[in-house]
């Protein structure tokens, strides 16, 4: 029994396959590795592994006989375990960054200012930018939805352990945001109120640099020291993106199944079209400021594969706005304030695509008339709520809990639970999405004011491409 208990609950490996499979996930490092002494390029790499990661969720599912359920396949589920100490792991090292960059950042960002330099304009453009994208994101959703006819003649099964989530209003959640607390405003992930504080204290700093700069200049200093230990420990972790990337991919497919995504494959494939459609609109976003569409896509590859394995915006982060500053030549203090904020807010896939899709499947699936009136406050609630839902856990179930009520159809909410179950195949898409969207968002609002090194965005030897500047 003791033996067992060793095996099964703390190496948690019982079976030949897990050690297999572990071994394969190890060998496919070392094809990373290989990759990596050849100097292929950082993003060819990184793309690959993505089409390793496939091919490996594949394979563990094929031998796993394609289980409708993998949560009942013991060995699958050791695998995805160990599978997620690298790929999750990684995460989690990106998540350490989150806080103390994105301080640190805004703080010296304001404090270098020009005196031309205007914080509250950079904060409304980009607030009014993502507000913009996600209005475009849910009128896009909203096409999508009623061309595929999503929820027409659907077999309606209600879940039982569905249920509406608990709604905070709106006054409460923004009030939320302000940092009562920095401290466990940090511990909490709680960005936006970092963001609020270290702007009052960047404020602070450089009115006092008039009068006395001599008793500032240490916290000066220790900003500028910070920054620069910051940036080298995240180019330091970003180095290992090829190899997580791999396992992150393999790790969902392998925890959720083929089989999961075929009871809701045209709900699944309505949010890919709509997201699709969204980043051709974004890629016109771009070309509307006078910068090439393919030259974008190749400098934002790092952080959108990111975004598209590891499902997490905000883990995505400090890789977002390190290849806005390096690749995309976008000024650093917009960079790091512009994507911060689109970390947490007005999140075109999350936010935006996914509760319009939801409001109109879920109508049709209640057979709930929709007319002009339904749409228009549809659209009101969904860019409301891309602010209102910011730093709360479960953002995109937030967003559709928050939407379906305000469109009146939250009595209806169990009738999401079989795309509930599937969650995590849209989230790839939806944070792939909100990622993009926050590029070029932080993009549109530096080019306006003149802050894109357009020789730094046409460049091919930007830092993560360079292995030896990486290094």
């Amino acid at each position: 029994m003791g033996e067992s208990s060793f095996l099964s609950q703390f190496l948690m490996i019982t079976d030949i396959k897990t050690v297999l499979f572990i071994a394969v996930l190890i060998g496919t490092f070392f094809i990373v590795k290989q990759f990596e002494k050849k100097k292929i390029k950082f993003s060819t790499r990184t793309i690959l592994a993505t089409i390793i990661g496939l091919i490996l969720g594949v394979i563990i599912q094929l031998v796993a006989k394609l289980p409708e359920d993998p949560s009942t396949v013991t060995w699958l589920q050791e695998v995805t375990k160990w599978y997620g100490l690298f790929g999750y792991g990684f995460m989690d090292l990106l998540k350490m960054l989150v806080v103390p960059m994105v301080f640190v950042s805004i703080i010296r960002v304001i404090i270098n200012m020009g005196e031309g330099d205007n914080l509250g304009t950079v904060a409304f453009r980009s607030l009014g930018m993502l507000l913009l994208t996600t209005a475009i994101a849910a009128i896009v959703g909203i096409i999508v939805g009623n061309v595929m006819k999503l929820g027409v003649g659907a077999n309606v099964v209600v879940a039982a352990d569905t249920e509406l989530r608990e709604i905070t209003p709106l006054v409460d959640t923004l009030r939320g945001l302000l940092p009562s607390n920095p401290v466990a405003s940090m511990t909490e992930g709680n960005i936006v109120a970092v963001i609020i504080f270290a702007t009052f204290l960047g404020l602070a700093v450089k009115r006092l640099n008039k009068k006395q700069a001599s008793v500032i200049k240490p916290f000066v200093d220790l900003v500028e020291a910070f920054y620069k230990i910051i940036v080298s420990v995240a180019m330091t972790v970003i180095k290992f993106m090829p190899y997580a990337v791999v396992a992150l991919l393999a790790n969902t497919i392998t925890a959720r199944g083929l089989s999961s995504m075929i009871s809701v494959v045209q709900f699944v494939a309505a949010l890919y079209i709509s997201v699709a459609i969204m980043f051709v609109i974004h890629l016109v976003i771009i070309a509307l400021n006078g910068l090439n569409p393919v030259t974008y896509m190749k400098n934002a590859a790092q952080p959108l594969i990111l975004a598209f394995t590891s499902r997490s915006s905000l883990g995505t982060l400090p890789v977002t706005i390190d290849s806005l500053k390096e690749n995309q030549g976008v000024d650093e203090g917009i960079a790091s304030f512009t994507a911060s904020l689109g970390a947490n807010m007005g999140m075109n896939g999350c936010a935006g695509i996914y509760p319009a899709l939801m409001a109109v499947t879920i109508a049709n699936m209640a057979n709930v008339e929709m007319n002009i009136s339904f749409y228009a406050m549809l659209l009101v609630v969904i860019t409301i709520s891309s602010l209102g839902i910011a730093g709360l856990p479960g953002t995109a179930t937030m967003a559709v809990s928050v939407v379906l009520s305000g469109v009146g159809l939250g009595a209806y909410f169990p009738l999401a639970g079989g795309i509930l179950a599937i969650d995590p195949i849209l989230d790839m898409g939806r944070t792939f999405l909100n990622v993009n969207g926050a590029t070029a968002t932080a993009i549109t609002v530096a080019n306006s004011l003149g802050k894109v090194e357009k020789d730094t965005f046409n460049s091919i030897n930007n830092i993560l491409n360079n292995d030896q500047k990486s290094a």
